[in-house]
């Protein structure tokens, strides 16, 4: 059977998953009565939930040109859209022959296909252009491939590759053509494309032996460690003795291929062999992990890995320490939170994990908030009670050895009344505008270079200055020259003086000094971050006041029932992007709070007078 390996890259919400879909459907991998949910490859509940792909995924499908007897096997590997999960993208170049770039026909190319479309361009890969949902009443598609051909030579594309082919698709209906004015048909077209455009795997098969980089772990409860990549050369068979070596080449463990996994559409099926080309998941090894040698036991030279971009955030994950701890999760201990984390970073990459001085907290380093917030989600499904601090840079240093900080290209849609106070708050992050034009439909596009530093928190302050309407992707840049100190959150807080359960009586009065993040019958503890105050330093507040229940009653009809604005719940981002350097939040699974690191006033202040000093 011939072969094809091609992942789907795109930004963030242009359509991968969807399209792949309709692949599914119009191969012929599901049944015409098959019920199968939207966005399949999506399988996830946090994928579910948020619509968008956190995770690279492998699949197939088989399809049978028209006319022709053999079918060709075509593997494709669903890719994150978003520019915190690029660690997962970077992998899985290596496995495949040839890159599917999908562009929304209004949105164009955008942050995230820069970054992608630049990694797969250096490793030689041949890109297809699909324009996608060109039934857009806003589309733009002849601008957009314009903007696509300018990216390609931008980044260094050869003329092979400045050659692309291109499809107009809506990978919703179902369709795609190489006529721009096409707006029904199938996805032939794009079968076809991919099977004469990307080149079968060319690698050796008959008298060498066998070789397997990992690029992505997982774990089953039957199976053990499952590791997926492909098949470099040679044949492996089931039982075959194999061995693993690091990027050093030194032998890590030995064993045998207990199990070999081969893709068919949404499911994994057991295979006796599989052969130089073929995208399979191997179990039968206890520690090998990603970037790591599989091999038959002859081969003592390693595979080179491709490198990985380093993380430039970090957060504190500590052991919940408050008086409310261990009453919801099952999971409190600094030891089950260092195992947890280190299988993180075991099978993520662009996760790095510092074990600090007193083993009670951790260092862990990524690519974005929305990459760690993922993580602590998860986590914290799982049962897991954590303190988090508030995100940090990780900076750097010069050949001068001056200091250096993160950068992010920034862009922005907006419409154009918003788009003096966007570029007011960003130039107060200490952001350069580089370029500013309207995108249509009212729209004005803003790029900027901003210190990653600086967009700490501010999404949330977008929407509200956007009224909702603005759309913010950012990406990383470089590293540059640090940019001095930048104001952070302007207003202070108000903080629970003891521990109890809010009362509305002493609520009520409280509206008046901010915004209430508790409501009456709360669970409060001393040091818990109540609410937001009007002023820029933090209060302390007695919110557990509750009426004196005396026989004397108000003159004026004063004993009324009090009436509490509903107070304001943020999510876990949320609240990650409100805290400032001497707050955490508490993360429980049914529970995020918001708390002074030193609960006791005392402390606190000591610690402010340290920090003065």
């Amino acid at each position: 059977m011939s072969l094809r390996n091609v992942a789907i890259i795109a930004h963030v919400d242009h359509g991968k998953t969807t399209l792949v879909d309709q692949l599914f459907r119009q191969s012929g991998t599901f049944r015409d009565n098959q019920r199968v949910e939207e966005r399949a490859m999506d399988s996830n509940d946090l994928e579910k939930e948020r619509g968008i792909t956190i995770l690279a995924k492998p699949t197939s499908v088989d399809w049978t040109p028209p006319g022709s007897d053999e079918s060709i096997r075509i593997n494709i590997v669903d890719t994150p859209g978003h520019a915190d999960f690029g660690g997962e993208v970077e992998r899985i170049l290596s496995m495949v022959d040839g890159v599917v770039l999908l562009v929304d026909s209004s949105e164009g190319a955008m942050p995230q296909t820069k970054f992608v479309t630049g990694k797969a361009l250096a490793l030689g890969l041949k890109p297809i252009v699909v324009v996608n949902k060109v039934d857009r009443a806003d589309a733009r598609i002849q601008e957009v491939l314009d903007e696509v051909f300018d990216l390609f030579v931008s980044l260094d594309a050869n003329d092979e590759q400045l050659d692309f082919p291109v499809l107009y698709a809506s990978g919703r209906n179902g369709y795609a053509s190489t006529d721009m004015d096409a707006r029904e048909g199938t996805l032939i077209p794009m079968f076809e494309t991919i099977v004469n455009h990307v080149p079968a795997p060319k690698v050796e098969v008959e008298d060498v032996p066998f070789t397997f980089l990992v690029t992505l772990l997982d774990r089953d409860n039957f199976l053990g460690r499952i590791l997926t990549g492909r098949v470099n050369s040679g044949t492996v068979k089931l039982n075959q003795a194999i061995h693993a070596l690091d990027a050093e080449g030194n032998v890590i463990e030995t064993g045998r291929a207990s199990k070999i996994l081969s893709f068919r559409g949404l499911d994994r099926v057991p295979v006796d062999e599989a052969k130089a080309g073929d995208i399979i998941s191997l179990a039968g090894l206890a520690v090998a992990t990603v970037a790591n040698t599989i091999a038959d036991t002859s081969v003592s030279e390693p595979l080179q890995a491709q490198p990985i971009d380093p993380p430039t955030l970090s957060m504190r994950f500590a052991v919940n320490d408050s008086p409310m701890a261990g009453r919801e999760g099952t999971k409190v201990t600094s030891r089950m939170i260092r195992d947890r984390l280190m299988r993180e970073a075991e099978s993520n990459v662009a996760v790095k994990v510092t074990e600090s001085d007193d083993r009670d907290s951790f260092e862990v380093a990524g690519r974005g908030e929305l990459q760690l917030g993922v993580l602590i989600e998860t986590m914290r499904r799982e049962g897991f009670e954590l303190g988090i601090s508030r995100p940090r840079v990780l900076f750097g240093e010069d050949e001068d050895g001056k200091k250096t900080e993160p950068y992010e290209t920034v862009i922005i849609d907006v419409d154009e009344e918003y788009s003096g106070t966007v570029v007011e708050k960003m130039n107060l992050r200490k952001a350069e505008m580089t370029d500013m034009r309207p995108s249509g439909g009212g729209k004005t596009r803003i790029t900027f270079s901003a210190p990653s530093r600086g967009m700490i928190g501010y999404h949330g302050e977008f929407l509200s200055d956007t009224r909702g309407t603005g759309i913010m992707n950012r990406l990383f840049e470089k590293y540059g020259p640090h940019k001095g100190k930048i104001e952070g959150r302007k207003n202070g807080v108000l903080i629970s003086n003891g521990a109890g359960e809010a009362q509305g009586y002493a609520l009520g009065p409280l509206e008046e000094r901010g915004i209430l993040f508790v409501g009456h019958g709360e669970a409060l503890y001393e040091g818990m971050i109540i609410g937001e105050n009007a002023k820029t330093d933090d209060l302390e507040v007695n919110p557990m006041k509750a009426k004196q229940l005396t026989n004397f009653r108000a003159s004026g009809g004063k004993d009324d029932a009090i009436r509490l604005t509903p107070p304001k719940k943020m999510t876990l981002e949320q609240a990650i992007a409100y805290i400032d350097d001497d707050e955490m939040v508490e993360v429980t699974p049914k529970s995020i709070r918001l708390r002074k690191r030193f609960l006791d006033p005392n402390e606190r202040k000591r610690a402010a007078r340290s920090k003065a000093a």
